[in-house]
């Protein structure tokens, strides 16, 4: 099992503070002889929905040397995922979870934003001081 990011208790906190919970930590798949371990899994009921909303969350810190490099890691592990979330559990919606600074300095920047708006990544931006999200981009 791969090492957890340096965000993924933080993300983990944030998303039980918003009312998810935690079913999966890592959601295990398997796609042929591959094993993948998306960091997380919730699902958030509400008093009107019998099945409730279900996400899977791949959390990212972007800490690398190069911020496009860790930006095509993610996207290419985001999208492996993706596909394997869609063949197999199609109602769970998959996001990508990063900080203020990293929304800020990537994907508020024209590559960061093409990617989001080319490829329909849902993101979970976080506070990592105060443990909370802070938005959702679907």
């Amino acid at each position: 099992m791969p090492a957890k990011d340096i965000f993924h208790d933080c993300v983990k906190h944030a998303l039980v503070k918003d009312g998810w919970t935690i079913t999966d930590d890592p959601l295990k798949l398997k796609w042929g002889k591959s094993k993948l371990y998306v960091d997380l899994a919730a699902e958030k009921f509400l008093a009107a929905e019998k099945s409730g909303r279900k996400i899977a969350v791949e959390v990212k810190s972007f800490v690398g040397a190069s911020a496009l490099r860790d930006l095509e890691q993610a996207l290419g592990q985001f999208m492996i995922y993706h596909a394997v979330l869609q063949r197999q559990r199609p109602k769970r919606i998959l996001y990508l979870a990063v900080n203020k600074e990293t929304h800020q300095n990537i994907f508020e920047e024209d590559v960061g934003r093409l990617m989001i708006e080319a490829y329909g990544i849902p993101i979970i931006v976080f506070d990592e001081k105060t443990e909370v999200v802070v938005r959702w981009i679907l």
